[in-house]
């Protein structure tokens, strides 16, 4: 189980590299929260929107809400949520689509996979979507609040 959240969590930093090359700039995002949990949301409100975290710790909490869904917020030293990824199982029904996500579809590479991210400069955040390939493929949503430039 840690080895593949360490595995995901790696993807994922390799998958952000390549997903900055698709950024564009939005007013105001379609999906903007987790289950009432919001960038800049103080976490004793995040901690009490999720319930007890599987992890715990003053920098980020993981949840597994089922074998096919979990969620890691992460906490700036404000202790406000910075950031917050949720991955998905993309085989089951709750699973987002660009669609929900962006408002529009993301073509997919011909393995299937596909990625897009987007800031939304007014709401002080970006997103970041990404479908793995394969028949275990994973969809992971990802919001992160946007350091001042």
């Amino acid at each position: 189980m840690a080895a593949n959240r360490k595995l995901v969590s790696a993807f994922f930093a390799f998958v952000f590299c390549a997903a900055v090359s698709d950024i564009s700039a939005q007013d105001k995002p379609l999906f903007s929260e987790y289950k009432g949990v919001t960038i800049g949301m103080p976490m004793v409100d995040a901690r009490a929107k999720l319930g007890k975290a599987a992890e715990q710790t003053d920098a980020e909490d993981y949840w597994e809400f089922a074998k096919d869904e979990s969620v890691r917020v992460l906490y700036g030293p404000d202790k406000m949520v910075r950031a917050i990824s949720i991955n998905y199982d993309a085989n089951q029904a709750g699973a987002p689509t660009a669609l929900i996500v962006f408002g529009k579809e993301v073509n997919a590479k011909p393995d299937g996979s596909m990625h897009k991210m987007v800031e939304y400069n007014k709401a002080g955040f970006w997103i970041s979507y990404v479908r793995t390939a394969g028949e275990n493929a994973m969809v992971i949503v990802t919001l992160q609040k946007m350091e001042k430039r």
